[in-house]
């Protein structure tokens, strides 16, 4: 173990925010880092992987009954489910098992980070306050989000260690097998419409074109949890997280179409999930042709999500100027973060 003795438990080490956050303290090169997942991982220097279901509060226990030296827990795993209500019961039990099981593990436990989103002030429902605060009222539950928030704060109370919640927007990094990666939804789009000889048609509802909306780059959103989990002054507070800046589909789309070398076409609202579902035998096509990285057409397909981001018809932004009062001024040009992640899919062989 490293001197300073911080050593982080990443909690869905697998998807877009686990995995950037993971590389994040990885360079920071005094954090021994361990992963949760239900798929683990592959062990490497200061990093190794759990695999556990965390559902299965035995299990948690069980396999986490030797990590005493966790002093950090970053939480950022998510069950989906067809329905809003449905969410609250495996999301919230999740977070309950892995903090019940590290508090009798671990007695140098000092802080659990939280990570959230928009949903908190009902963004998911339809044309919410805008822009939206940390201190807004909390909208009509159920909403696991507020659920897992209340239980860290009952939990906490009396105890040595603090918590801290991150509210990004939409999360743009690389992760495979992912349901909720904007950057592979338009990546794959691109690739898929290139192949076929189409212009780039934005695809969602005609207002989502024009409504203003920011994004949360996940190495930022890494740096800002590791800052927001290691300041005191951060202790048991929110904290929205974005890009710092704002944009328009309208704007935006022109340049992402010239990076894949397509024109574009008026926006034409239909459901990706409907449209995309019968392109697996395209998409293997062009994994053997391009000499792609042989991922199936279930790992880098997120289409649903993409369904839900391009129906924002109205403002989706969030005030981000506490974390900046409270001493967190990085930020990322959206623009160049889509086109950097789009570079990194080519680097790694995911799109042609």
């Amino acid at each position: 173990m490293n001197t300073d003795n911080k050593v982080a438990l990443v909690v869905g080490a697998n998807g877009v925010i686990g995995r950037n956050l993971i590389d994040h303290l990885v360079e920071l090169g005094d954090w021994d880092v361990i992963g949760l997942s239900r798929r683990g991982g592959t062990d490497a220097g200061r990093i190794r992987h759990i695999a556990v279901d965390l559902l299965n509060a035995e299990d948690c226990r069980e396999r986490l009954r030797g990590l005493d030296r966790v002093t950090h827990v970053f939480y950022a795993a998510y069950q989906d489910r067809p329905t809003w209500a449905e969410l609250v019961p495996p999301n919230l039990a999740m977070l309950v098992n892995v903090v019940e099981a590290v508090e009798a593990a671990s007695p140098v436990l000092r802080h659990v980070s939280l990570m959230q989103g928009y949903k908190v002030y009902g963004a998911h429902l339809g044309p919410f306050k805008t822009p939206a605060r940390e201190d807004d009222p909390h909208h009509m539950p159920p909403e696991f989000n507020v659920d897992q928030q209340n239980f860290l704060e009952e939990r906490q109370k009396g105890k040595a260690w603090t918590w801290s919640a991150l509210r990004p927007s939409v999360v743009c990094g690389f992760a495979l097998g992912n349901p909720m990666n904007l950057a592979m939804v338009i990546a794959v789009y691109a690739a898929i419409s290139k192949e076929l000889g189409l212009p780039l048609r934005f695809p969602g509802k005609p207002g989502a074109y024009r409504t203003l909306l920011e994004m949360t780059d996940a190495t930022l959103l890494a740096k800002a949890t590791v800052w927001a989990a290691t300041s005191e002054a951060c202790a048991n507070q929110a904290f929205n997280i974005n890009n710092g800046d704002l944009f328009r589909w309208e704007e935006m789309w022109p340049e992402i179409a010239r990076f894949f070398d397509l024109e574009v076409a008026p926006p034409l609202h239909m459901s990706l999930a409907e449209v995309m579902a019968d392109k697996e035998p395209l998409w293997d096509a062009m994994v053997e042709r391009h000499g792609l990285a042989k991922h199936s057409y279930q790992e880098v397909s997120s289409w649903a999500f993409g369904d839900a981001v391009f129906s924002w018809d109205y403002d989706f932004i969030a005030d981000g100027s506490k974390a900046r009062r409270f001493g967190f001024h990085e930020f990322a040009d959206t623009r160049q973060m889509f086109l950097d992640i789009f570079a990194g899919f080519r680097h790694r062989r995911i799109i042609p």
